[in-house]
Order: C-alpha cells, then sequence, then structure tokens
C-alpha cells in the first residue's frame, strides 16, 4: 500500500488522523488557508501547504490517497471547483477518497433514531450546502468515495471545561432536544480502518453511542470540574447568535451500526462522560 496521503482542509480531524497514520510511516501533505497555521501543522509531521494560494492541480495524480476536510462554501466546494478536471482523470488511479461530511445532512428528526439509509432532509443552508457536495462527489465516476457524516466533534481544545470555568457556560433548555456527539480521536480511527480496507461508495455515520441533550454535557462538565451548575435558560427566551440558535433547529439520535459492523470500529469513547472524563484528565 503507498503510504501517502494529501489531506485538503487539514484541521481537527485530519490532525488526529495524523497523529496514527505518521507513525506507521506515511507521507501526508496537508492544506489549510492560513499562514499561521503553517508551523504548526509542519511541527506534527505533516507537509503543509498553503491553498488556495499554490496550484494543486498536479498533486492528485502523485497521492493514491485523499481526504477532504474543506467544508463547502457559498459558491459550493471548494476542491471540486478548483480541480475537477484533474479528479476526473485520475479517479480510476486513486485507491481511496474519503469525505468529512456531517450528520445534519438528516435534517430534523424529532428526537427520533436516523442511520445511512435516512433520506436527506436538512434544514439549515449548512446541511443543504453539504448534501450538494456529497452528491457531487458522488457523481464522479470510477471515484473509490467513503462518506463520513460527523456527529458534533469534541476532543482535546474543544469541549465545554473552558466555558465552564471561566462561568460563561449555560444550559439551553429545549423540550425533547437532543444530539449526538463524537471524539475526534474516534474519527481518526474510523477513518483509518477504512484506509486500511477500502469499501468504495461507503457511507458510514461517525458517533457514539449515547446521544444526549447538550445541559446534561454542560452538567457533567460543571460536576467533573467540581464547580456549580451553569444557569438553565430556556430555550425560547435565550440571547443566542443565529449560528448557535440554528444548531437547536434540528434534534435526532444517530446510529452508527455500518460502522462498527463493516469496518471493525469500535469507539474508545463510547459516551460522553467516559470523553470528558480522559479530557479532564489529558488537561491535568
Amino acid at each position: 500500500m503507498d503510504k501517502t496521503l494529501l489531506s485538503f482542509g487539514h484541521g481537527f480531524s485530519a490532525r488526529a488522523l495524523a497523529k496514527l497514520l505518521i507513525p506507521q510511516g506515511w507521507r501526508i501533505v496537508g492544506t489549510t488557508r492560513s499562514a499561521d497555521k503553517m508551523a504548526d501543522i509542519a511541527a506534527s509531521g505533516v507537509e503543509p501547504l498553503l491553498w488556495p494560494g499554490t496550484d494543486v492541480s498536479g498533486l492528485v495524480s502523485e497521492f493514491p490517497n485523499i481526504l477532504i476536510s474543506a467544508g463547502p462554501d457559498r459558491d459550493g466546494d471548494p476542491v471540486l471547483n478548483a480541480i475537477t478536471p484533474q479528479i476526473n482523470a485520475a479517479a480510476r488511479d486513486l485507491r481511496w477518497v474519503g469525505y468529512l461530511s456531517t450528520t445534519g445532512v438528516y435534517g430534523d428528526h424529532q428526537g427520533g433514531w436516523v442511520d445511512e439509509d435516512t433520506p436527506l432532509s436538512p434544514s439549515t443552508k449548512r446541511g443543504q450546502a453539504r448534501v450538494a457536495a456529497e452528491t457531487a462527489w458522488q457523481a464522479i465516476p470510477e471515484l473509490p468515495l467513503h462518506i463520513f457524516r460527523l456527529a458534533g466533534i469534541y476532543g482535546p481544545g474543544r469541549g465545554p471545561f473552558a466555558k465552564v470555568r471561566n462561568g460563561t457556560a449555560r444550559r439551553i433548555i429545549k423540550k425533547g432536544q437532543v444530539f449526538s456527539r463524537i471524539h475526534v480521536d474516534d474519527i481518526a480511527t474510523a477513518v483509518a480502518l477504512s484506509i486500511a480496507s477500502p469499501h468504495p461508495g461507503a457511507v458510514y455515520n461517525l458517533c457514539d453511542d449515547d446521544p444526549a441533550p447538550p445541559q446534561d454535557v454542560i452538567g457533567h462538565a460543571a460536576e467533573l470540574l467540581g464547580l456549580p451548575l451553569p444557569e438553565a435558560i430556556d430555550f425560547e427566551t435565550a440571547e443566542m447568535t443565529p449560528m448557535a440558535r440554528s444548531f437547536y433547529a434540528e434534534s435526532k439520535k444517530v446510529r452508527n451500526d455500518r460502522a462498527k459492523e463493516q469496518l471493525g470500529w469500535k469507539p474508545k469513547y463510547p459516551d460522553y462522560k467516559i470523553g470528558l472524563a480522559a479530557m479532564l484528565k489529558d488537561i491535568a
């Protein structure tokens, strides 16, 4: 197996994947929009590439494994907008292509369960853009595409502890609201398993085993820190940015059975309590 990976939009999840692959001898080139992040990417053992700003069209034919973490913008999928002809030309020679999407493509199910066969009916513009991007990638003939629909991501440096400590955390209460979530290291493990054993055309939900109301997560974080329970505020009257409020527009529980059965994946952090405890231990 050619251990080279081209990572478009080398962010939080891709960095976690790189931590698994580099010790196995992988060479990874990761793109970033920010020149300020180049040094951090390089320090992790990944070769940084400023993009947009650098011509990447010739790289597609050099890397048999490609990960797309870059999300769609108002103009659509940025990778396809830049290099669709090159992707089309290289498709049959690529070994593995992974696209990191979101469970937001399923829309609102009023707290009900969804799986990979659930019809896509996003209610937010972000979700609609993801469906369009998924569709565009799936339309490329002979592309060995794998789609990973990610639940709410948390992990080192991205979790509730900072807000609970500084007193800005709130427990927003909306009746029946429930989210699925996923520790970033569990995303990395699943994607690495897929790279090791490709199933072109596969779609996987990546989430833990315990969908939960968001206020429960905040409350447990406070309990772990030994701090007072943050104030409970009714969703209808809470002061929130439009972006924050939009996350409450959809409520669903996500199933992860396919990733377990097809990839042999087992989340290290099957619920938020185990995940938050591990994060706090790392911080300490």
